[in-house]
């Protein structure tokens, strides 16, 4: 008998430009959680946030060393909403990111499927902050 497939996606990779701005907005502004912060050496560090109470994937902050990379901060997804932020209460991580100076690019809507906003890191990529509505 072969064992059932278990895998998950550990870390997606966002290149920012600077570890200690990118740290500073994700753990202050969206209330994320430092989960490791470990210098490799050379200038690079692992470092990974993750919102609370996440299943264990984790956003990978990278710093660009390169001119390539550096073209990629704040475009991840060609302009397209990269992330998706998912919550239990809409409207207490909206007014705390709204105090707390985030970016926004819309007014927040109610679809079929929840209530939903766009919103900017500190680089320009857009993220939806999610409430689905339950089944």
């Amino acid at each position: 008998m072969s064992k059932s497939v278990q895998q998950q996606i550990g870390n997606v990779a966002l290149v920012v430009e600077n570890y200690d701005d990118a740290i500073d907005f994700y753990t202050k502004k969206l209330q994320f959680t430092l989960i490791e912060d470990t210098d490799l050496g050379g200038g690079k560090r692992w470092v990974q946030v993750s919102p609370p109470n996440s299943n264990g994937t984790n956003l990978l902050l990278a710093q660009a060393s390169t001119e390539e990379q550096l073209k990629s901060v704040g475009n991840q997804s060609g302009g397209r909403v990269f992330l998706f932020l998912q919550t239990n209460d809409f409207w207490r991580d909206y007014e705390h990111m709204k105090a707390n100076g985030v970016v926004f690019n819309e007014e927040p809507r109610v679809e079929e499927y929840g209530t939903v906003v766009v919103f900017q890191d500190l680089y320009g990529n857009k993220w939806d902050l999610l409430q689905l509505k339950s089944r």
